[in-house]
């Protein structure tokens, strides 16, 4: 039987649409997956959605990750990790929990990591087990964090180095009904990088790595282009910031963060009602309302 899944990109703070559109998604109980799968950000804001926690991811990145405590210039300087996502984590552990048992109750949830040896993409379903390791390595983006998450026999990095956006391995995964939510507007191509000498110089201890870096631009845009050109057999829905989404990588003024997360929410309760028939939007209305 053909499967829904659901995919959510990552993007560090532009990671705050998707929260909004999965607490729409929450206040409309719309939960029709099969599975998910989530990428760095975009794995963090899943579990709050699995769980069932309501703006748990929308604290997690308002509260915590404008910190100094994650994100530090001035530690990094001095050989520290520009973005300590082990600390987010425990963090978010610990001042927002969240009930595993639930979590783990629903659907299978997959998180992306890229593999250092091979510079591959691997996917690890989510469990208690490894949840902490899994976590922690698909938002463990190089060079800005420093210590390489080790577990399950490798050692693992951020995974949108290897899939940003892992649509076709939900295809792969035997979903034909697939959602996706972008942290980039609909009209975002990734641009090539012209600094591989400067990443492979960086990463010489891992160098496959700053291969797989080197051909990121061209990995992404074959995902944007199976998302706008979809085989026969599947139907993409994709939920998108608008052209005006104020947030960036780094953004960290909570009113420009307040503002991408309403945006979010606003698209989520738009996808859901259309699809339910509550409420008809054309296409200029509603982008997300529309599998393209």
């Amino acid at each position: 039987m053909d499967k829904k899944a659901l995919v959510v990109e990552g993007g560090a703070m532009r990671g705050i649409f998707a929260a909004g559109v999965l607490d729409a998604y929450l206040d409309y109980e719309y939960q029709p997956f099969d599975f998910t799968i989530g990428v760095s950000a975009g794995a963090s804001n899943l579990l709050g959605y699995l769980a069932q926690e309501k703006q748990r991811s929308y604290k997690v990145i308002t509260e915590l990750a404008t910190s100094k405590d994650f994100y530090s210039l001035s530690r990094f300087a001095i050989g520290g990790n520009l973005t300590d996502v082990k600390w987010l984590s425990d963090a978010s552990m610990e001042q927002y929990p969240i009930d595993l048992e639930r979590l783990f109750s629903t659907v299978p949830f997959y998180a992306a990591t890229t593999d250092i040896e091979t510079g591959h993409a691997k996917y690890f379903r989510v469990s208690k087990e490894n949840m902490s390791g899994v976590m922690e390595a698909t938002t463990a983006l190089p060079i800005a964090y420093k210590r390489t998450p080790c577990f399950s026999g490798g050692c693992f990095t951020d995974g949108a180095v290897a899939d940003s956006i892992p649509v076709k391995e939900a295809y792969r995964r035997g979903a034909r009904d697939i959602t996706v939510i972008l942290s980039h507007p609909l009209s975002y191509n990734m641009p090539e990088s012209s600094s591989y000498w400067l990443m492979k110089r960086l990463l010489r201890n891992t160098p496959k790595v700053a291969e797989t870096l080197a051909t990121r631009a061209k990995q992404y845009n074959q995902a944007l282009q199976f998302i706008r050109f979809p085989p026969s057999d599947a139907t993409i829905r994709v939920i998108a910031p608008p052209e005006n989404f104020p947030v960036k990588r780094l953004t960290r003024k909570k009113r420009l963060l307040d503002i991408g997360y309403e945006m979010g929410v606003e698209a989520g309760k738009q996808h859901v009602l259309n699809l339910r028939g509550n409420t008809h939007f054309s296409r200029e209305e509603c982008t997300a309302c529309f599998a393209v």
